[in-house]
This record gives structure tokens, sequence and C-alpha cells, in this order.
């Protein structure tokens, strides 16, 4: 399918209320867009001002802002089933909950954790890179609770490689400046705070290094965004290409404090490419038409 497919997420959320005034604002052709939705869902939150492809998914029962259900995620779940099997040229998803998709019996962390199950092939992996303008944040590791982190040496060296790869061919970047947060505060402090630095990140640095990627060895990460941060407000060029943090909150909290409603949470390493807000399901401003559409005008954008 030779378009842009928006699935509108959890009807219960703010997706279908930020995708109809995210493409009211942005206006793109009528040929490029397809939205996975329904009706009743799309005519209960808004109107849209240019009549995009409306591909229908089942929704009977009511409406009900800001409360997961079962429902509710069996929806997001058949949306996102009905994205991948159209093989677009691009998808962009409007937040689910996660909670609903467990009530629903789909036991997925996430958007990026279904479609890799359901894109990848060859030993494809579904990576999580989080843009705001030119500040690039790739997670190495996913949704998992912190003392569940684990990863190795060879781990890290393919999914750099990878990132350097998508530089490369994606943004025209032929040699990037990578960043790696220390996986310990003060990056162990040689081995006194934690011995990660030593025995997975400094020896995957290295290999990486002689391969040609440009990638410091593991700073501290409670300093390391501080110029991004003023790079980003003052509009120069950020430091580093991309910043790779080892966790979610490592990597996620600063992007989201600098950026706001501008992050783009986009998943790279398969065939297409997705994108999506930085911000969840919203419900308890869900259904009050308050809810800002700036996440998903990014998300849109980037494809466009």
């Amino acid at each position: 399918m030779n378009k842009i497919v928006i699935t509108t997420g959890d009807p219960n959320g703010i997706g279908a209320e930020v995708t109809i005034k995210a493409l009211n604002k942005l206006q793109p052709e009528k040929e490029k867009i397809a939205i996975i939705s329904n009706k009743k869902i799309l005519d209960f939150y808004g109107k849209l001002d240019i009549d995009y492809e409306i591909i229908e998914i089942p929704f009977e029962n009511e409406i009900t802002p800001g409360k997961a259900t079962p429902e509710s995620g069996e929806f997001s779940y058949q949306c996102i089933m009905k994205a991948i099997e159209l093989k677009p040229e691009a998808i962009v998803t409007a937040p689910i909950a996660k909670n609903a998709l467990y009530m629903a019996g789909h036991e997925f962390n996430g958007h990026t954790e279904i479609f890799q199950k359901f894109l990848a092939h060859d030993g494809q992996k579904a990576e999580m890179l989080f843009v705001a303008k030119d500040f690039h944040v790739l997670l190495l590791t996913r949704h998992c609770a912190l003392k569940e982190i684990s990863f190795d040496k060879d781990t890290l060296i393919e999914k750099i490689s990878k990132l350097q790869e998508f530089f490369n061919t994606k943004l025209g970047i032929a040699s990037p400046k990578f960043a790696l947060c220390g996986f310990n505060p003060h990056s162990g402090e040689d081995g006194i705070l934690g011995h990660e630095e030593i025995e997975i990140l400094n020896p995957a640095v290295k290999v990486l290094r002689a391969k040609g990627v440009n990638i410091t060895y593991p700073l501290p990460a409670d300093t390391l965004f501080v110029d991004a941060a003023k790079c980003y407000y003052s509009d120069k060029k950020i430091p580093y290409d991309c910043y790779i943090a080892n966790y979610h909150d490592q990597g996620l909290i600063p992007i989201k404090t600098v950026a706001g409603d501008e992050t783009v949470n986009m998943t790279i390493g398969l065939d297409i490419i997705r994108t999506s807000p930085g911000h969840g399901t919203a419900f308890d401003i869900a259904g009050k038409n308050i809810a800002r559409e700036d996440g998903m005008i990014a998300a849109i954008s980037k494809l466009l």
C-alpha cells in the first residue's frame, strides 16, 4: 500500500482527537493518508476537514473516555494488525493502553514488540529511537522492569552497528557521532559503583571504534545531556547525532523534559518505519477536547 497509514489507538484515550486535530492542521494530500479506525470513534472526537480513506475496524461498544477496557484493547490491537497486513509505506500510531491490551489477552508491552513479532524477518530487530528535531536518543533496552535490565557486548555491537547503518542510509549522515551513557552512576567510577562499564560497555566500544563507528566510551548520564538541552533551546547544533541510553528512563527523561510534545517515538530496524507521539493515552483528559496535537503533528511530519 503506497500510503502512510494512521491508527487512532485506544478509543477511550486521546488518540482519535489528536489524529483529527493534527491532520486538520497539517492538511496532507488526500492520496497520501489512510486512517485505520472506526467512523463512530472519529465522529465522537471531532471532524476531519479532508475526506481521507477510512479503513474500518469494528467497534460495537460504547466509547467511555478515560477508561481502559478489554474491548478498547482489542480494538487497538486489531487496528495495529490491519496496519501490518496492509504493508504500507509507513505507519503512524496513536497511543494505546498496555493494560487494556493485556485485558484483551494480548500480552505485549507496547507497539514496538508487536511490530517486531509480526514484521521482523531474517534476524531483524525493532529498536526505539526517540527524535526531536536533530536530538536523537536510542534505547538499548525497552519496556522492562529496571531490575531485569541486561545485555551483553555482542548485543551492544549489533544494535549500534545497525544504528550507524540507519544514520547512513536513512538520514544521510556519513559519519554520525554517538554518545554512550554509562550504565552506573558516574560510569561506575572504575568499578567502585558497578562493573558493567568495564565488563560490557568498554569492550563493545573498542570493537565498534575498530569498525569505524564514532562513539564515546561510557559517559556519566547525569551530565551528558546538559549541552544537548542548551543547544536545543538555542537552536544550535546538538553535540552528538545520537545519545545511546541503556534503559528507558535514562534516555527518555532528558529528551521528554527538553522537547516535551515534540518528541517522536520512531521504530527502526524493520522494513517499515513507524512513528508515534511520545506521550500516552492521557485518560485523564480524554473526551474533553483539550488534548494538544503537537506530538501527533511531529509524528506525521517525520514521514511526509
